[in-house]
């Protein structure tokens, strides 16, 4: 019996989750990220337990058959660093987040330690080109 994903969407109050956070610095970030990505994305922010806020979904499947719903873009403003989801998604990806500011690549998401760190404007871009982008899954 397949086991079912940790990470699923929950009924957390995004905007009350980003109000709680740690420290003045992320409240500030959390609720800056949820209005550029809700801008960018025209959609509802939804809470990915425990951390992650995502926007919009798509149906992945690996190679072994395991399927699943994942969110399209997404951050999780977390104590270290800000993970952004969704920005290299696009084919075009390279040369933008090389305009981004300071940030670390991982697999899946880009870290930045703030958004003073950062083009706001090229976040923007990358959003909107990775929204654009069919997610292939993984």
């Amino acid at each position: 019996m397949a086991s079912e994903p940790k990470t699923q969407p929950t009924d957390v109050d995004p905007v009350q989750y980003c109000r709680e956070l740690p420290t003045d610095r992320r409240q500030q970030e959390g609720a800056r990220l949820l209005e550029i990505f809700g801008e960018v994305t025209g959609e509802q922010a939804v809470m990915w337990r425990p951390t992650m806020i995502g926007y919009g979904t798509y149906e992945y499947t690996y190679a072994s058959g395991h399927t699943g719903t994942w969110f399209r873009a997404g951050f999780s403003p977390r104590k270290a660093a800000i993970s952004l989801y969704g920005l290299q998604d696009s084919p075009d990806s390279a040369p933008m987040l090389e305009r981004l500011g300071k940030h670390r690549l991982g697999k899946g998401c880009v870290y930045v330690n703030g958004l003073k760190d950062i083009d706001e404007g090229v976040l923007r871009e990358l959003i909107a080109a990775g929204w654009a982008t069919d997610p292939e899954g993984c």
